[in-house]
């Protein structure tokens, strides 16, 4: 996909270290479709405690579309770079950007997640994330939906309802699997990302 393939295509920006709001917000002011995912994580103190909200994909920002007003977009303080392949600003496709934007503003519970590369992959059959690809993963009697951007390896979490998700593909599933077929946990198969680099 080109640049000019798509003009409300997704691309991502590189930032300085906690200057992901301040971007987003200069962007936003000069009339920049922004997106910047974040997540409520609770520091604890001996007496006290607060709640955070940190970035899902820290020092990465997302701007849709506006590709020829990139000298606005890399004058502004606080951006390191353009994501790019060679010459080419690398796109995000717009799934990778929809099931992560959703899960946020359907206030599910979402963090960050190590990225994952093998499985199957599952889809949301019902629900508000219907519809949304993924892997199912289990942590002890939780299960979450990994939703990733290929192009940073990097992924987050949702806290699902097994029964809510189906396999793309119909797996055998053992009778005497521990969680039953509705407990089962798909692996989501992620190709490896391409090297990205500066714009």
């Amino acid at each position: 996909m080109t640049e000019g393939a798509n003009g409300t295509a997704w691309w991502a920006l590189y930032t300085r270290h906690q200057h992901e709001k301040v971007v987003a917000d200069m962007l936003s002011a000069k009339g920049f479709e922004v997106f910047l995912p974040v997540y409520e994580s609770i520091r604890r103190w001996k007496d006290r405690r607060k709640v955070l909200s940190l970035p899902l994909f820290p020092c990465y920002v997302f701007v849709r579309g506006g590709l020829d007003r990139r000298l606005q977009v890399v004058t502004t303080p606080g951006i390191h770079m353009i994501l790019s392949h060679g010459d080419r600003v690398a796109l995000i496709p717009e799934a990778e950007i929809a099931g992560i934007r959703r899960s946020v503003e359907c206030n599910y519970h979402v963090e960050p997640h190590p990225f994952l590369r093998c499985g199957e992959r599952v889809r949301v059959r019902r629900g508000s994330l219907q519809g949304v690809e993924g892997l199912l993963v289990r942590k002890k009697s939780l299960y979450r939906l990994v939703l990733s951007v290929d192009m940073l390896a990097q992924s987050v979490a949702v806290e699902i309802d097994a029964a809510d998700v189906e396999p793309l593909s119909s797996p055998e599933l053992s009778a005497g699997s521990e969680a039953g077929a509705a407990g089962n946990a798909w692996g989501l198969a992620l190709r490896k990302p391409d090297s990205v680099t500066a714009g």
